[in-house]
């Protein structure tokens, strides 16, 4: 029978180091061709659209679906979040589910953990480097969380339309990570600053001007994922080494890949690598010092299926959750 987790059961058992370590092996098996990985399925009912997102990682035995909807009207009409997530795991052996749990946090830490894994490999390698976040949200949080991981910071800047948001990020994350965490009055000021840059915001239009990056900076690419929006402009992808989390999902889903494409300004083999390439080490990561990285992420359902496995694993271990008769 399988097991339920809730949001608190999922909290309790997921950190995000184990959590970048699985996701980095997701990816490596992605460019190995050990991982089934179909683009996501989109249904649009009246008032908002459902996703599912299927994989399978074969290495890692896990097979899992992850469904998420967003519905806008949900706070006023309902009294419900916008964005809701349940994921599926089953036996690879079987097809038996072996566990159902909820999805929020475990999407918002995976999407972390990526980031993690491509500042792993493509940021600059000197200590007390300076992290910039645009956007001080749920999301915001656990890309700083990854990138403290991944690198030694010295401190960090947010930026933030929200007065209230920003103070809230600052106070959590200070407290959280023990880094000096600073406001930023501007996403210039995040660039005059940063080293390490990450856009985790749900603007459609480009965030800064990419023309005053400074030479050497790592940017992930977070918050913009259809074809329509983008957090990044033309300017920042042609400057860029740009890694895709895949190939084929910028092509197809990502306005910030596919903008500059139909524009004439990129061509797709601007495109250098797809992160799981890098991790194997069959595509060069930085080359030097000055070079600019951006790693462009569209979110896997392969992060979803090799997190699924990592907190049933962990929560089997610790005796948490309910089982259920279905």
């Amino acid at each position: 029978m399988p097991l339920l987790l809730t949001k608190d059961d999922v909290v309790r058992v997921l950190d995000m180091r184990d959590c970048i370590d699985v996701v980095e092996k997701a990816f490596a098996e992605l460019a190995s061709g050990t991982a089934v990985l179909p683009l996501r399925i989109g249904i649009t009912p009246p008032d908002g659209i459902s996703l599912y997102m299927p994989a399978y990682l074969k290495q890692m035995g896990a097979l899992a679906c992850k469904v998420v909807t967003v519905y806008k009207n949900n706070p006023t009409r309902h009294n419900l979040p916008t964005t809701i997530g349940k994921v599926l795991l089953q036996d690879p052996a079987t097809g038996e589910v072996t566990c159902i749990m909820d999805g929020g946090y475990l999407t918002a830490v995976r999407t972390g953990a990526v980031s993690g894994v491509a500042t792993k490999y493509l940021a600059r390698t000197d200590k007390g480097q300076v992290a910039g976040i645009l956007g001080a949200g749920v999301q915001a949080k656990m890309q700083l969380w990854a990138m403290a991981i991944a690198r030694e910071l010295s401190r960090a800047y947010v930026y933030d339309v929200s007065a209230d948001a920003l103070s809230a990020f600052i106070r959590e994350m200070s407290a959280k990570l023990g880094l000096d965490i600073r406001p930023a009055d501007s996403p210039a000021r995040i660039l005059a600053e940063a080293d390490i840059v990450c856009t985790a915001s749900s603007s459609s239009t480009p965030l800064f001007d990419g023309s005053l990056v400074r030479p050497g900076t790592h940017i992930n690419g977070i918050g913009s994922h259809s074809p329509n929006a983008r957090e990044l402009d033309t300017a920042i992808i042609q400057r860029s080494k740009v890694v895709a989390d895949s190939l084929e999902a910028c092509l197809k889903e990502a306005g910030d890949i596919m903008i500059p494409l139909h524009e004439g300004a990129i061509s797709q083999a601007h495109i250098h690598a797809e992160l799981g390439e890098i991790v194997l080490g069959r595509k060069p990561a930085r080359a030097n010092p000055q070079e600019i990285t951006l790693f462009k992420s569209n979110g896997l359902a392969i992060q979803d299926a090799a997190t699924a496995k990592l907190v049933y694993d962990r929560a089997r271990q610790s005796g948490i959750g309910q089982d259920v008769v279905l």
